[in-house]
């Protein structure tokens, strides 16, 4: 393959074709191939490499708040599924059941999870006794299956990785600060990780999730002017609870009952950075979540002194970055299509006229700006580079999603809207499920978020004209 000059092949323009653009990407960029199971997909060691550095960042910021790992079997044993009858039915048609064991039909279904409150319940059923048991506060890191009917992959799969997050408290006021506090640890990870800005906000009653009282979400836009739902905190209340007979003995010798959270981000994220930074050379990856953060490309490595000198700057830096060098046969325009398509953030040339100037060329990917950078002063260089990098794709990420959100005071602007742009568009709602369905029903649309930061944009609700209750964020989402 290393002379496959078909390896980095043209790509889908994002603007004729988005979705083919984004498939082109994923599988010419060597992140993922598909396995023989549909909807299911086979982590390349890139992909996986930026999978393993999101966990890695997360799972330090989670215990920094008092966050334990734990690990669930991935079987629940279909009776403890219908202990809540509302997260039951709401993952119904997703859930993918075993029924034999080897050759033998097995007494009871198992459900292969699609999610974990079951499980934690039942455990904390067993081990929480006194309010000195409390809180609890721990966190997975595992893969879910939600037999999906339209999968793309890091998107929607039918098997997807995540964490999951699951806490019990001794009071609501605990367990709604717990609530709070992650999605601000996921919103502050998004945005300065992945710069990707973010709108925060609670799901209205339709969109929450099952089981919960409230759950809250940060929504992303792409470059398609469509929302991605990026991570989710939900304040589950008493209910599980309830349901599974958890009880403490409090303080006051009092049985009371625990109030719990769940949150959780997924694998989609990466879905995310694709779609939001990408271009139509590949991908192009924050600084502070690229597998690889510096490709030094070595130019006429075939003359001596090239290629050692390459070598030297890779010992030099390698401890302030994550370092790649190329010193493979290819051709350099090869190496750099490569690189582009990957999406490393910068690229150092070095050749034998950059070698006798006492200079690297530095290439920033999202902008192909060429620094030229005294050899001397390359390892207090790269690190100022990729923090202005860093800082500007959150900065260019920000104004695409400004210059794309509208607001609407009747369905018609709704409607002329969403026919002839891409973006959000924010207007009034009643609070009625009834008005929530017809948007969707009519236009397309579903409510992204009851924003935290609130906008009058009107009195009325745009869908009925009754007396508006607030206002929303509405966008095609995936």
């Amino acid at each position: 393959m290393g002379n496959d000059k078909n390896f980095v092949q043209e790509i889908t323009n994002r603007d004729v074709d988005f979705s083919q653009w984004y498939t082109d990407v994923v599988k010419k960029a060597e992140m993922v191939d598909y396995s023989p199971v549909r909807g299911c997909m086979i982590y390349r060691p890139y992909g996986y490499a930026l999978w393993e550095n999101i966990q890695g960042i997360l799972d330090k910021k989670f215990k920094e708040v008092g966050t334990e790992n734990v690990y669930m079997p991935m079987f629940i044993p279909e009776s403890l599924l219908q202990k809540e009858k509302d997260h039951i039915e709401g993952f119904a048609p997703e859930v993918a059941w075993v029924t034999h064991g080897g050759s033998e039909e097995l007494q009871e279904r198992l459900c292969i999870r699609p999610t974990s409150e079951t499980l934690f319940c039942d455990h904390y059923a067993r081990t929480v006794e006194s309010f000195r048991d409390l809180p609890k506060v721990y966190n997975q890191w595992c893969s879910v299956v939600r037999w999906e009917k339209t999968t793309r992959p890091f998107l929607r799969t039918a098997e997807f990785l995540w964490q999951e997050g699951h806490t019990i408290h001794r009071d609501e006021k605990d367990a709604r600060e717990k609530t709070m506090q992650m999605l601000e640890v996921y919103i502050d990870f998004v945005e300065n990780y992945l710069a990707m800005p973010v709108i925060k906000g609670q799901k209205t009653e339709k969109e929450k999730f099952a089981g919960a009282i409230n759950t809250y979400t940060f929504e992303c836009m792409m470059h398609d002017g469509k929302a991605l739902q990026s991570g989710t905190s939900h304040y589950l209340g008493t209910g599980f609870a309830e349901a599974f007979g958890i009880k403490f003995t409090d303080s006051d010798n009092k049985l009371k009952t625990p109030h719990q959270t769940s949150w959780g981000v997924s694998a989609r994220m990466i879905g995310g950075i694709i779609m939001v930074h990408g271009d139509d050379s590949g991908l192009i990856l924050p600084p502070m979540i690229a597998p690889v953060q510096v490709n030094i490309i070595p130019i006429m490595q075939h003359i001596d002194g090239v290629l050692d000198k390459a070598k030297e700057i890779q010992k030099e830096i390698r401890d302030i970055v994550r370092v790649k060098l190329d010193d493979s046969d290819n051709k350099p325009g090869w190496k750099f299509s490569q690189s582009e398509m990957k999406g490393i953030p910068l690229r150092i040339e070095i050749g034998p006229k950059d070698i006798e100037a006492g200079q690297v060329v530095v290439v920033r990917r999202d902008t192909r700006e060429k620094i030229f950078v005294p050899i001397s002063e390359i390892k207090s260089e790269l690190p100022r580079i990729m923090e202005t990098m860093q800082k500007d794709m959150y900065n260019r990420a920000l104004k695409h999603r400004e210059e794309n959100t509208y607001s609407a005071q009747t369905m018609e602007e709704l409607e002329n809207i969403m026919n002839t742009s891409q973006g959000f568009v924010k207007a009034m709602w009643c609070g009625g499920i009834e008005c929530e369905n017809k948007i969707k029903e009519n236009l397309g649309v579903t409510s992204r978020c009851i924003p935290f930061e609130q906008e009058k944009v009107s009195d009325k609700c745009i869908c009925c004209g009754n007396t508006a209750k607030e206002m929303v964020y509405w966008a095609k989402a995936y």
